[in-house]
């Protein structure tokens, strides 16, 4: 598909401004996933911002077929797919592994579309591209740009009820180490969902809220008509650049403190915590794993072990992998390769996805999916959806999970601790102080 294209350069400073009139513009479109960087450093990101709106053809299933199909729409067409990967895609990838467990969005393992318009700032870069099908790309920069942006609103003040109380999830965790201790696994990704019933929002003005009070260098605003995702995730699932593939897993989490003598002190602890860094090189060695199966022999490679990145509300301990995939080694292989991502289920992922199938009280649908775009080269970046609100707009549901890895020495009440603290960032918005 031939696309107009157009490149206006626009004043530095505008930049937040103009990302607003991006999202703003965006909001008349059903179908629409709009990618934030929220200009952290990145040594593999590609854009500031990135938007694909509109829907001129979908991918959506249950089945390999699907991803198979935008394997091929890419190749054939060098055009643009967004979509997501829901963490239901598992059941497609191990056929021996089915979810059960309650649906209370609908997002299907598998969806894509190629967009009507494409909106794009690069990084470090001061110029505004736009590719449109069918219209004007002229037309569609200038009326990005005389968009008038609302002001921000108050949010509804909102109480989000736990799936699981505390005393059924400390229960839980402690089955869970006798799992542990009998062999079944050595660490495992264990979540609960929070929500909030009857409520009506602004999904707009839920995700510039929590971009502002909870910036976060993975940041989504993704819309499939009647469902909704909010995210402020600071971590990447996997990026190809050519033949080279990257993934950059988060286990460790401690708290800020407005203190900066503290705040300091907290970061150290968390690099000198053995138990912190045994959860993140048990993942590092999954991932090492994975990436394996689709690279060439000995190319695959920890560029940064226990790396400690701050944002708003934690500290978090991120480790980068990466490897040269073999030639003709395509999406659909590296994602059955890969998916779903090992800091969110855990090792060996197999037995712990039983395990979170068993333990946990709902699917997770969206969360600790993913969300992302394939460019026109094939390359490829995917983000991890945590510190993420989810809206269903049919039926007034707004819900997040957190969780947390489990390990023979993880320490019950410290983990439910971490699943509030990451809650945080969510809760806050929906204050009375918001």
């Amino acid at each position: 598909m031939a696309r107009d294209i157009i490149e206006l350069p626009f004043p530095g400073e505008q930049l937040a401004q103009l990302k607003l009139q991006v999202l703003t513009w965006a909001s008349s479109f059903s179908t629409c996933l709009y990618l934030d960087s929220r200009e952290y450093p990145d040594n593999y990101g590609r854009y500031e911002c990135l938007l694909g709106a509109g829907a001129v053809r979908v991918f959506s299933g249950e089945d390999r077929n699907t991803l198979l199909s935008v394997q091929e729409f890419v190749g054939k067409k060098q055009d643009w797919v967004f979509g997501h990967l829901g963490y239901e895609l598992k059941d497609v990838f191990e056929p021996s592994l089915q979810s059960s467990k309650r649906i209370n969005f609908g997002f299907r393992p598998i969806s894509f579309f190629v967009p009507e318009v494409v909106v794009s700032i690069a990084r470090n870069s001061t110029v505004l591209r736009v590719e449109s099908i069918e219209q004007d790309a002229a037309a569609i920069a200038k009326a990005i740009l005389s968009v008038q942006v609302p002001s921000p609103q108050a949010l509804p003040e909102l109480h989000f009820q736990s799936r699981m109380q505390q005393d059924e999830y400390l229960e839980r965790i402690a089955l869970l180490k006798q799992h542990i201790k009998e062999g079944d696994c050595y660490e495992i990704n264990f979540c609960n969902e929070h929500y909030a019933k009857g409520t009506h929002i602004n999904p707009h003005q839920v995700f510039r809220k929590l971009s502002e009070t909870s910036p976060a260098p993975f940041s989504a605003f993704y819309r499939l008509k009647s469902l909704f995702l909010m995210c402020s995730s600071p971590e990447r699932f996997l990026t190809r650049m050519g033949s080279k593939i990257v993934s950059q897993p988060i286990k460790g989490t401690a708290a800020r403190s407005s203190d900066n003598a503290e705040d300091e002190r907290l970061k150290a602890a968390l690099v000198a915590n053995e138990k912190e860094r045994a959860e993140n090189v048990m993942i590092v060695d999954l991932v090492r794993n994975d990436l394996a199966r689709v690279s060439e022999p000995g190319t695959v490679t920890v560029d940064e072990l226990f790396g400690v990145y701050s944002f708003p509300t934690v500290h978090q301990m991120v480790s980068t992998v990466s490897g040269h995939l073999r030639e003709g080694v395509g999406l659909d292989a590296i994602l059955s390769a890969t998916f779903p991502m090992g800091s969110m289920t855990g090792a060996p992922k197999h037995r712990v996805m039983q395990l979170i199938e068993e333990y946990e009280l709902v699917r997770r649908e969206l969360f600790s999916g993913s969300v992302g775009y394939v460019a026109p080269n094939g390359d490829f970046d995917f983000n991890v959806i945590i510190r993420s609100l989810f809206y269903n707009e049919v039926n007034a549901y707004l819900s997040y999970q957190t969780g947390g890895a489990i390990t023979w020495g993880s320490v019950a009440t410290q983990e439910w601790e971490e699943t509030r603290l990451k809650a945080a960032g969510m809760e806050r918005i929906f204050s009375k102080a918001n």
